[in-house]
């Protein structure tokens, strides 16, 4: 799999295969469905959205079928005509190997590893090198397909997670996940979301996106995919020259389902005006000397 483009991010209009669809039809490169678990999960009591400070904070829980009931979804997509990137989770290193297994058997092009939703269990693997290690690598020994690792911006060192699991033999580091935070009411003076807390996406974390980003790709040799907070082509220029080869979008999707279609136009405009051919001559480029 070329990893290029710009896909719709794990956890935005990726339920079903129909949804899925659509959004490739409207532009997206590659498509990267909600993340799966080993069980059907209710997730977290409601409220489980709320908006602040120009961004999304969200508390879903991991809300999904199970990977046994999710087949039939990822069937649909076998003629979608872009890559179909599946994403899993599990609590434990064989709970995400069984899983990753399972979905090997329905032909993704590639499996996700959620390591680090922050307002679920599996929050904390991407914070700690060893453990990222063991959930890639033995994902890894069980499926032949391309494996990427969803890191998070929470770990205290983002750069020694992603070089663990590049040790461990990912194929990909995609960063970033949502950032921890909350929203308190202070008329009821209580936190709004039923979870507490919650994940914050969109445009408020693009810096911490970008600089994330920027430090995985000055140090790992595998390529970075980007993600967190990118909404117009000036913001997918701007990550590619941090080190992005592909970009993820999600909370974006708001303005429009044709996002992809308008950053895409816009990041080849500024390649001829700016005298380039390809992105991938700017990849990076805001780090070389």
């Amino acid at each position: 799999m070329k990893i290029e483009g710009y896909w719709l991010a794990s956890g935005i209009l990726g339920v079903t295969g129909s949804i899925l669809r659509r959004v490739a039809d409207s532009g997206a490169d590659a498509v990267v469905t909600k993340s799966i678990g080993p069980e059907p999960r209710k997730g977290h009591s409601g409220p489980i959205l709320s908006v602040s400070h120009g961004g999304l904070l969200n508390a879903v829980g991991l809300t999904n079928p199970g990977i046994d009931a999710f087949h039939d979804e990822v069937a649909n997509l076998k003629d979608v005509g872009v890559p179909v990137v599946l994403s899993v989770f599990g609590n434990t290193v064989e709970e995400i190997t069984e899983v990753a297994f399972k979905g090997e058997k329905m032909h993704p092009t590639a499996i996700e590893l959620n390591l680090s939703c922050p307002h679920a269990e599996i929050g904390q693997i991407s914070h700690d090198p060893k453990l990222t290690f063991e959930y890639v690598k033995a994902v890894k020994d069980a499926v032949e397909c391309p494996v990427f690792a969803k890191v998070t911006p929470n770990a205290s060192d983002v750069v020694s997670v992603g070089a663990a699991a590049e040790r461990a033999g990912a194929d990909a580091v995609v960063a970033i996940n949502t950032v921890r935070g909350m929203k308190i009411d202070i008329f009821q003076r209580r936190p709004v979301l039923g979870n507490r807390v919650g994940g914050f996406s969109g445009p408020p974390i693009f810096p911490i996106a970008v600089r994330c980003v920027y430090d995985l790709y000055e140090k790992l040799a595998i390529p970075v995919i980007g993600v967190g907070g990118v909404s117009t082509w000036q913001d997918a220029v701007e990550m590619h020259l941090a080190g992005a080869s592909a970009i993820q979008i999600g909370t974006a999707l708001i303005s429009g389902i044709d996002v992809f279609q308008r950053i895409k136009e816009g990041v080849q405009k500024y390649l001829r005006d700016e005298g380039f051919t390809d992105i991938s001559e700017i990849v990076g480029a805001a780090g070389r000397d």
